[in-house]
């Protein structure tokens, strides 16, 4: 069966902020199709990240969709300033969405793609009842809140039933993955069915990351 390419979103939790309006210029010119931005609280996980100010500041450095990842309790705080500031889609995590349904159509009302993420140990059950309602489905492949981390093997078979998952809603959402996403681990994602891949330290720390957007590409092949 033949495939779209893979979408690669360089996640800008690990790029350089003294210099982002260049390690965004470098996305863009590697070819990146989406900028994944990571919105931490410090209370769903253990870090503190960025709000709609830098949304407002990387959505005026590049007209790529901003794909904005919501690690925090209450997401629907956010929604509003979020679409306001430039976010393409948003993606809010299951585990702390009692009323999802309602806030993926509250987001798509604001004009965003709407998605809902996995934690590495939440299975899928918990969005199989909203999988059609899904624009991006997104499995964790680390356990969230810090970049940098290596990919949790045993989620391959994770992203295999969420494919199957989404094939049996009749599901047209992207299946993306974040964490540990280099070139060793990429094309085993792509294989299981994933077509959108989050890499951040993968991307930043290469010594040339418009190369490495193009080689993290090019390790996904047929799938089989």
């Amino acid at each position: 069966m033949n495939r779209p390419r893979a979408r690669i979103a360089p996640s800008i939790l690990s790029a350089d902020f003294a210099r982002l309006a260049d390690e965004i210029a470098r996305c863009d010119a590697g070819g990146a199709d989406v900028i994944h931005i990571d919105v931490m609280d410090g209370c769903f996980v253990p870090n503190l990240t960025f709000g709609a100010k830098v949304i407002e500041t990387v959505r005026r450095l590049t007209a790529l969709p901003l794909d904005v990842h919501l690690m925090v309790v209450q997401p629907e705080k956010y929604f509003e300033d979020f679409a306001r500031a430039g976010a393409s889609g948003l993606t809010i995590h299951a585990e702390v969405a009692p009323h999802l349904h309602r806030q993926l159509y509250r987001i798509k009302e604001l004009g965003c793609l709407a998605g809902a993420a996995l934690n590495p140990s939440t299975p899928l059950e918990m969005v199989s009842e909203v999988a059609g309602d899904l624009d991006l489905l997104l499995v964790m492949t680390v356990n969230p809140g810090f970049g940098g981390q290596s990919f949790i093997g045993a989620m391959l078979d994770k992203i295999r039933r969420a494919k199957a998952m989404l094939e049996a809603a009749r599901s047209g959402a992207a299946l993306e993955v974040d964490g540990g996403v280099a070139r060793d681990t990429i094309g085993d994602c792509w294989r299981a069915g994933a077509d959108t891949f989050v890499a951040g330290n993968a991307i930043f720390s290469a010594h040339d990351p418009v190369q490495e957007i193009a080689e993290l590409r090019g390790r996904c092949g047929v799938s089989v």
